[in-house]
């Protein structure tokens, strides 16, 4: 029998738990377990924007420009060794569904003689809803699944299942779809600050995630873009920004893509947004992915744990390594049920048609949250 004593026991010896003390917690009393894309604001966070609008913008003006134009890149570098990536291999930029738009045509531009594009039929919507848009403008046939790659020119596909937490293997699935003559474009937005991954050594050559999640960037933080070293001087996206070509401020007739990473750029992001961006993910940067996903990891047990001791049903998979930093609760009253514990202050989030999403965010998420907000469940749901 799990008891909450237990919970504050594995709170009084987890090693990550003076992160806590960093981010904004105006009420303690809220159990935070909700899964969508808000994590908590660090409070360092508030001092960034501060020292942005007073230093940069309001004393220094124009001048700030010299800082700030290769923002992106910057925070891109502060992100990338939390995917294994190399120095230059990732920006920050614009949105998750801008980036996957930008990353599928750039795909599809690399194996032309296909006229395929697949997906999951369950995957996240915003990946699915770009892809059929994509498919309707270039005429490219959407197949659901990745049985078949004959004709496909590329695969979008979740690292996570945003529902179950189910983990791919994704250097097995990479190898699978290279070796079918297809690219393959992951997408780390449930993955990014929560799991340890390498995605070179995975052979991933394409990849987009968001910051507002697991790593606190923020509302409407920006995403980022992946592009590994060897594709950037070929790859071709079909947005011509002017932040993406040679020579920026000469103001060509003509646009000349640049020849790194900075040619996934359109025009500039919200300063204001990097730097809040720029926090979150130097806060995982510091803890380390090796840390945070050994959290993740326990707190979900220990959330499945639970779910077996009060009889709560869930499909996360029950393997720690197959999963990533949620858990998903099935319950016929599963809507109702979330809108009666916010009442309570107790956050979880609802997925259609029945689930209750507990997430697990390692930096925030303490033992006693996740032993009272189940039990909380449980109570609702008997």
């Amino acid at each position: 029998m799990i008891t909450r004593d237990d919970a504050l026991r594995l709170d009084s010896i987890d090693p990550l738990a003076p992160f806590r003390d960093r981010f904004h917690i105006p009420n303690p009393g809220v159990i935070y377990l909700d899964g969508n894309s808000l994590g908590m604001p660090p409070k360092r966070t508030i001092e960034r924007l501060q020292e942005v609008y007073e230093r940069d913008w309001a004393t220094g003006l124009i001048r700030s420009w010299d800082h700030w134009v290769d923002y992106p890149q910057r925070v891109g570098d502060v992100l990338a060794p939390l995917i294994g990536a190399a120095p230059g291999e990732v920006v920050v930029h614009d949105t998750t569904t801008m980036n996957v738009y930008q990353l599928v045509h750039a795909a599809i531009a690399l194996r032309p003689e296909r006229r395929s594009i697949a997906i999951s039929l369950d995957d996240f919507p915003t990946d699915r809803y770009v892809v059929d848009g994509i498919a309707n403008a270039t005429g490219h046939t959407v197949v659901r699944g990745f049985d078949d790659l004959a004709d496909v020119a590329v695969c979008v596909r979740s690292v996570i299942d945003y529902r179950t937490a189910e983990l791919v293997d994704v250097a097995a699935e990479t190898a699978r779809i290279q070796a079918a003559g297809s690219e393959v474009i992951w997408d780390l937005s449930h993955a990014v600050g929560a799991i340890e991954i390498d995605l070179p050594a995975c052979g991933a050559r394409l990849a987009v995630g968001c910051s507002y999640k697991f790593l606190n960037g923020g509302p409407g933080a920006p995403a980022w873009t992946f592009v590994a070293t060897e594709l950037q001087p070929v790859i071709e996206q079909p947005i011509w920004g002017w932040f993406a070509t040679v020579d920026q401020f000469a103001m060509g007739p003509t646009f000349q893509p640049r020849p790194d990473i900075a040619r996934m750029l359109l025009l500039f992001r919200s300063i204001l947004a990097l730097a809040a961006a720029e926090v979150g993910i130097a806060l995982s940067a510091e803890a380390g992915m090796p840390a945070i996903h050994a959290k993740g990891r326990d707190l979900t047990t220990f959330a499945i744990d639970l779910c077996d001791q009060h009889g709560l049903a869930t499909p996360t998979p029950r393997d720690p390594a197959r999963r990533g930093n949620h858990v998903a609760i099935s319950l016929p009253r599963a809507k109702a049920i979330v809108q009666e514990l916010a009442a309570r202050d107790i956050l979880f989030d609802f997925r259609e048609p029945d689930i209750i999403r507990a997430g697990c965010s390692p930096l925030t998420t303490r033992f006693v949250d996740v032993f009272d907000g189940i039990a909380a469940v449980a109570e609702l749901a008997r």
